[in-house]
């Protein structure tokens, strides 16, 4: 999951920035409206944390263009002004929810989950894919009986997979989606974790879950070696 947070307090954001990464998610942070509103038309966004006030362009307008832009993630809006009036104006804009400053980040968090939540329609927590199961409110995975302990980024790529499951992706296609803008970049990034992920839950198994599709990219589907033999 990738989330843009867009708050003009320089040590708010570092905040943010820091203990939303923490939780295993993609994150990209910008203090100024008109430069989030052109990152945000370059990449996908899971969600949003949007501040009222910025300088160049406030958090209604650029709410009100990405909306017009078609997007479609959650958006969790803070302001530090807790009236009828600014509540409603966002809502009418396409805010999924609000939190007023000064907030603790407990909460913070669970809203943002919340949102991510309602991005997936509606469907269980709980992704499966043959006996690999993840729960996305527990982040917890296993493979039938056994426990899958992931670092927070190997937890990303996974969920990115399973709730793609079937679909081939390309490496662009994961690498922009799992890791933010202030990742460093290397070619063998995405194989890297791959082969970590593999490691942990197809090493030892007939039964395999992570594919390369030659000339393309990877795949997560449940396939029995034997039966392609």
């Amino acid at each position: 999951m990738r989330i843009l947070i867009v708050e003009d307090d320089a040590a708010l954001r570092k905040v943010l920035n820091k203990r939303i990464k923490e939780e295993g998610y993609a994150v990209d942070s910008y203090g100024d409206g008109i430069a989030a509103l052109e990152y945000a038309r370059a990449a996908e966004y899971d969600a949003m944390v949007l501040d009222v006030m910025l300088p160049g362009m406030d958090g209604f307008a650029l709410l009100r263009s990405l909306r017009a832009d078609g997007f479609g993630g959650g958006v969790l809006m803070l302001t530090a002004r807790d009236t009828v009036e600014d509540r409603v104006a966002g809502l009418d804009l396409g805010a999924d929810d609000y939190l007023t400053k000064p907030f603790a980040f407990q909460e913070l968090s669970a809203r943002l989950r919340a949102l991510l939540r309602k991005s997936v329609q509606g469907r269980s927590p709980v992704l499966a894919v043959g006996e690999l199961q993840m729960d996305t409110v527990r982040h917890s995975v296993n493979c039938g009986e056994r426990q899958i302990s992931l670092t927070a980024k190997e937890y990303a790529l996974l969920e990115y997979l399973m709730r793609n499951a079937g679909q081939v992706l390309t490496r662009d296609q994961i690498y922009s989606h799992v890791w933010d803008y202030g990742s460093s970049f290397e070619t063998n990034l995405v194989d890297a974790y791959i082969g970590y992920l593999r490691n942990k839950i197809d090493r030892g198994r007939d039964v395999k879950y992570l594919h390369t599709v030659r000339g393309f990219g990877y795949v997560l589907r449940e396939e029995d070696e034997r039966c392609a033999q």
